[in-house]
């Protein structure tokens, strides 16, 4: 998935970006509450999405054993926890899965009481539309999806949305339909939230229309096609491209967040309503937001920090901080859109995007 990091330890050595490991010993860095060593946290979390020792540093300092799951979609992740296969203590939904999981039941309220870090929270990512108040989600990761592309193979910049559907460069799209429907509603002058059938239905032609350059519909895999040479354009998460940008040691590839706009999305970490251990997923987010292992998290996978004490501290690697395609600038963000979402307009955009697969077909 998004997640991925092409041995991002490696990348950061390379590029002088080390962060500084965050030490084992408690009262010295974070502390952990009484009453909760030899218990058992089960985290389902994104594949690679977290830096490699916070896992085993929480272990140590509380005296307690994570069962650590990923997956690779948010719908594997909702699926598990509606079939009650597994129980986990802590998820870490996209913010427009939120809405649904928080519309069924899914999730439970967290007890602020026992995450003092919240303070450490952006205000930017507090109250956010998908969980006003933040009863039920702290923010974990942040970053956009926009346009990676292969300036060396294209002989040019790439600055617009226009360029990827209308051009001959050969594209990857994303295969998640909110972003992609999202970004040629943009074009058409609409709503990229909209719920009017009839708009999302002009989205769906604008694509289908402007297909002729594609060579896949990638389940977030264009960074492997753009570093592969099979495309020269792919939409992605930033820190995917992020990722290969650093992997690369070049200057090959570039990330634009484009004139007209592109989605921002928050990954939010969320206690399941069928959560066994409560007060030691509380202290696990608490321990997330502690501002170095945020910055390690994030130093890690190229992604964004909504930890603004991560920030103020100096804990982020100046070479991602001073990117503004990871950390866009104010003017920037004000074009950027989050998904709106409930399962009817899931619905619509999903059936939408059925419809251009299907036209489309690679």
């Amino acid at each position: 998935m998004r997640r991925i990091v092409f041995a991002l330890c490696l990348c950061l050595a390379m590029m002088g970006l080390a962060a500084t490991a965050a030490p084992f010993s408690q009262g010295s860095f974070w502390s952990c509450p009484r009453g909760l060593a030899g218990q058992t946290l089960n985290v389902y979390n994104w594949t690679t999405y977290i830096a490699e020792d916070t896992i085993s540093n929480f272990e140590r300092i509380c005296g307690v054993t994570v069962v650590y799951d990923t997956y690779g979609s948010d719908s594997e992740m909702v699926d598990a926890l509606r079939s009650g296969e597994a129980t986990y203590d802590v998820v870490v939904p996209s913010n427009s899965t939120v809405y649904v999981m928080i519309e069924e039941g899914l999730l439970q309220v967290i007890n602020f009481n026992n995450v003092p870090n919240f303070v450490n929270v952006a205000e930017q990512f507090r109250n956010p539309p998908h969980d006003p108040q933040n009863a039920y989600t702290v923010p974990y990761q942040w970053g956009t999806i926009g346009i990676g592309y292969n300036r060396t193979a294209l002989g040019r910049e790439i600055t617009t949305w226009e360029e990827v559907f209308t051009g001959t460069a050969r594209v990857a799209w994303l295969d998640e339909y909110r972003p992609m429907l999202g970004f040629a509603n943009l074009l058409l002058g609409h709503d990229p939230n909209t719920s009017s059938a009839d708009e999302i239905n002009a989205a769906a032609d604008y694509l289908i229309e402007n297909s002729a350059n594609v060579v896949a519909i990638a389940p977030d895999t264009g960074q492997d096609l753009l570093l592969a040479g099979e495309v020269d354009i792919a939409i992605e998460y930033s820190g995917d491209i992020f990722q290969i940008i650093g992997s690369c040691g070049c200057d090959d590839y570039a990330y634009v967040i484009p004139d007209e706009g592109a989605q921002i999305w928050t990954d939010s970490m969320a206690i399941p309503r069928s959560a066994d251990q409560k007060a030691l997923a509380e202290a696990f987010i608490d321990y997330i937001l502690y501002a170095q292992v945020g910055a390690d998290i994030s130093n890690y996978t190229a992604y964004a920090s909504p930890n603004q004490a991560a920030i103020n501290e100096g804990l982020i690697a100046d070479t991602y901080l001073n990117n503004p395609g990871i950390y866009p600038a104010e003017a920037v963000i004000g074009r950027l859109f989050y998904n709106v979402s409930s399962s009817g307009l899931d619905m619509l955009y999903s059936s939408a995007w059925d419809d251009i697969r299907a036209a489309v077909a690679r």
